[in-house]
């Protein structure tokens, strides 16, 4: 049985227009794990309409499954991600590389090898799982944030440095155990991932869009599996 915890509110840490891939108004564990502090985890996409509908990517979908894109054709990559609340990083983890090709079955072999190998016993960096990440202790809280999976290279901040809410700490990226760039994030109750339990979590002020495809400003919310949502200005 899970003890109720109220949830602790942070800003959204993205900009521009993103679909919540997973998410706990779907499902907890909304990655089907209490591992590593996923509880209440979320992932979000970018996802940008053409002449053919909804997609990821610039490229053509038939090009991605048979013979994959470039990080550089998906609308996420290297968008920029802001910290969702003041504090103090405790880690700061880069220099894991991406796979510059993005493509469907290889990319699902990588994070089924990656699932079947796992022992926290054994290992001794989390890199080829979480790809390139942050965790950060929040002002005033016993709270950590987990930024995950950003682009190799592109993290701002440093372990012992002081952060501000909506600084830019790091940007959208394919590493680790990923099958399209995407933001993992998740509140966990310490810093040790491995013996972290999540926290529940919800954004204080977002824009979602609705069926009549008017956005409408959500305070202290929780975006619904692939419900698109903006920050809110």
């Amino acid at each position: 049985m899970r003890v109720k915890v109220e949830p602790v509110t942070v800003e959204f840490p993205l900009r521009g227009e993103w679909e919540a891939e997973h998410t706990p108004a779907e499902r907890i564990p909304g990655h089907g794990t209490d591992q590593m502090g996923q509880t209440y985890a979320y992932d979000f996409v970018r996802i940008e309409k053409d002449r053919k509908g909804l997609k990821f990517l610039r490229g053509s979908m038939p090009r991605y499954f048979f013979l994959g894109v470039t990080l550089d054709e998906c609308h996420g990559w290297s968008a920029p991600i802001f910290a969702p609340c003041s504090g103090t990083v405790v880690a700061a983890k880069d220099g894991w590389p991406e796979r510059r090709r993005l493509h469907l079955l290889r990319d699902l072999a990588v994070v089924l090898k990656n699932a079947v190998m796992f022992d926290p016993q054994r290992i001794n960096d989390l890199r080829p799982l979480l790809g390139n990440h942050i965790i950060l202790k929040m002002s005033e809280k016993e709270v950590y944030a987990f930024p995950a999976h950003a682009r190799c290279g592109s993290i701002r901040v440093r372990e012992g440095e002081k952060v501000a809410t909506g600084q830019q700490v790091a940007e959208v990226g394919h590493s680790g155990n990923s099958t399209a760039p995407h933001l993992h994030f998740h509140l966990m109750d310490r810093a040790n991932i491995l013996e972290a339990a999540g926290v529940p979590c919800r954004f204080r002020e977002y824009e979602a869009l609705g069926e009549d495809s008017v956005w409408r400003k959500v305070v202290d919310g929780v975006p619904g599996k692939r419900e698109f949502v903006r920050y809110a200005a």
